[in-house]
């Protein structure tokens, strides 16, 4: 068996899952993170990008070779 992780993965396919990811963020907690970003004064988008990478640990890769 053959473990790989996200950083193992070529740029192309990192930008895709990332992107991926931050809708699947939006979709599940995009009114808790406008609601936290603007009481606590932070960007949001930055908040996004951080939730989205953590969210990245949460996903199972499938590789046809």
């Amino acid at each position: 068996m053959i473990h790989l992780n996200f950083t193992d993965l070529n740029e192309e396919a990192q930008e895709r899952l990332i992107a991926s990811s931050k809708e699947d963020v939006k979709r599940k907690y995009g009114k808790d993170l406008m609601d936290y970003a603007t009481k606590h004064n932070t960007n949001l988008d930055t908040m996004l990008e951080e939730e989205a990478i953590r969210n990245l640990y949460n996903y199972k890769y499938v590789f046809k070779i």
